[in-house]
C-alpha cells in the first residue's frame, strides 16, 4: 500500500501508486494547448481593446496606497482627514446615544407604574353563581390611600 501526506488532514492516508510518486506541489507536465471552444463566440483579448478610451478617470489606486502606507501613527480608519475623524465621532455618538437610551428604557420597564388610586378587591362572600355562560362573584371595592 502506498501513502501520502494529507495536508488538510495533516496525516498520511492511502494513496494510489501514481500519487504517492508524485509529491505535492510537483504535477506531471500538463499539456499548454488550449481546449476546444465549447461555443462558438469568441472572447476578445486585452490587447484588443480600446487603450484607455472607454475609461476618461484617472486611476486613484497608487496615491491611495501612499496614503494608507504612510507610517504616521494614525489608525487607517481616520487617515483621509476630517471627513473621516467626522464619520468616526458621528458614528461614536450615535452608538454611545443609543446605548444609554436602550439602558434608560430598561430602567424605566423595570420600574413599576404609579397609580393615582389603587383599588383592591375582596371577597364578601362565598357564595358564586353561573349566569349566562359567565362565572360571577359578590366583590365590593375597597380603597387604599
Amino acid at each position: 500500500m502506498y501513502y501520502k501526506f494529507n495536508s488538510f488532514t495533516q496525516r498520511l492516508v492511502g494513496a494510489a501508486a501514481s500519487a504517492a510518486y508524485n509529491p505535492q506541489g510537483l504535477k506531471p507536465i500538463v499539456s499548454t494547448e488550449y481546449p476546444a471552444l465549447i461555443f462558438g463566440t469568441t472572447t476578445k483579448l486585452a490587447s484588443d481593446l480600446p487603450a484607455a478610451g472607454s475609461f476618461l478617470g484617472k486611476n486613484k489606486v497608487p496615491d491611495l496606497q501612499k496614503l494608507f502606507q504612510k507610517a504616521d501613527g494614525l489608525p487607517v480608519h481616520l487617515k483621509r482627514g476630517v471627513p473621516d475623524k467626522l464619520l468616526y465621532r458621528t458614528t461614536m455618538a450615535l452608538t454611545i446615544g443609543g446605548t444609554i437610551y436602550c439602558l434608560v428604557a430598561l430602567y424605566m420597564a423595570s420600574q413599576a407604574r404609579n397609580q393615582k388610586k389603587q383599588t383592591t378587591w375582596r371577597w364578601s362572600g362565598a357564595t358564586h353563581r353561573l349566569t349566562d355562560q359567565v362565572t360571577t362573584a359578590k366583590l365590593s371595592p375597597t380603597n387604599h390611600k
